[in-house]
């Protein structure tokens, strides 16, 4: 399900505060990805029997961390303030990636599936907005978009459907995904 693109509001400065949510949220949802890696990194990432799922999760992690230096670039050269709520994104993303690790790898990923579903279902809908009027930012979004399917994907081939109680961890997860985003762009 791609979100549908959001409507520019009326007025003068509509745009640029549709804008300012855009990259406001973009960077929350990275900054959350990355401590949801830190996360499960504490748990699963020097652990014996798990290096192959260590390797998968710094990797992942390098991805989301790129995404975030761009964004706070972006935030910077546009002026737009980040979230007051980042304090609580990286708890929240630390706690949630230690905790789904600490349920086992097939729970790590069924975590990394459900969060990258909804990223890549959020960018979708950005991008088709921003195509026209920010075309260099949507083929940003692009590519990060592309990245988040590739995690998303290695999630399912390493079992994430596979956790204990995944149609239940997954609506949870998905759910908290959302409710983020709408917070995030505004506060």
């Amino acid at each position: 399900m791609i979100e549908k693109p959001i409507p520019p509001r009326p007025g003068r400065g509509a745009m640029a505060a549709r804008l300012a949510e855009i990259l406001r949220v973009d960077h929350a949802g990275e900054l959350g990805a990355v401590h949801i890696y830190r996360g499960q990194r504490a748990v699963l990432g020097e652990a014996l029997g798990h290096e192959r799922i260590g390797g998968q999760l710094a990797e992942m992690e390098a991805h989301e961390a790129e995404h975030l230096a761009r964004f706070d670039r972006l935030l910077t050269e546009r002026r737009v303030r980040p979230t007051a709520l980042a304090p609580v994104w990286r708890l929240a993303g630390f706690a949630l990636g230690a905790g789904t690790a600490l349920m086992g790898e097939k729970a790590a990923h069924a975590c990394t599936e459900a969060v990258e579903t909804v990223i890549e279902q959020h960018y979708a809908g950005q991008i088709a907005e921003l195509e026209a009027r920010e075309p260099e930012l949507a083929a940003e979004l692009s590519r990060f978009r592309a990245e988040e399917l590739v995690h998303r994907d290695q999630a399912i081939d390493e079992g994430a459907r596979d956790a204990p109680g995944y149609a239940l961890l997954s609506a949870v997860i998905r759910t908290g995904c959302r409710a983020a985003i709408k917070i995030s762009e505004k506060l």
